[in-house]
């Protein structure tokens, strides 16, 4: 009798303590939908990216091979997408400006985190 407390108190021990620890929280969150991020995308950023996304002459950058989108967060490339790059700024290599939200202020945070989730399904640069 002891032996079957012991184990049930051992066992709802072990229970209570991957509970406390596996949470929803430490879960990872998606950060927006690639299939609408796609068609996002196609209206609006491939103006200057293209439609594959490899980038125009003249105009954006390859998205597929950017270092610059690997190595950085979602949060991040949400921030940089929002605030665009100017083309007086000297990280801007094509010297050609990168509106605000693509040049389209009608877009949602969620659409642009669409975007990235999109993006990301393109890059194949390795962190």
């Amino acid at each position: 009798m002891k032996k079957t407390i012991l184990t049930v108190l051992l066992l709802s021990s072990a229970v209570l303590i991957l509970a406390a620890c596996g949470g929803s929280a430490s879960a990872p969150t998606a950060f927006g939908d690639a299939a609408k991020g796609k068609e996002v995308f196609a209206g609006t950023c491939a103006t200057c990216h293209g439609p594959d996304a490899k980038g125009l002459p003249n105009l954006g950058k390859d998205m597929t091979t950017s270092q610059f989108i690997a190595s950085q967060s979602n949060d991040q490339l949400l921030a940089f997408i929002k605030t665009g790059r100017p083309a007086s700024d000297p990280a801007n290599t094509t010297k050609v400006d990168m509106p605000p939200k693509g040049g389209n202020p009608a877009l949602s945070d969620d659409n642009l985190k669409d975007v990235i989730a999109y993006i990301r399904t393109l890059n194949n640069v390795q962190k």
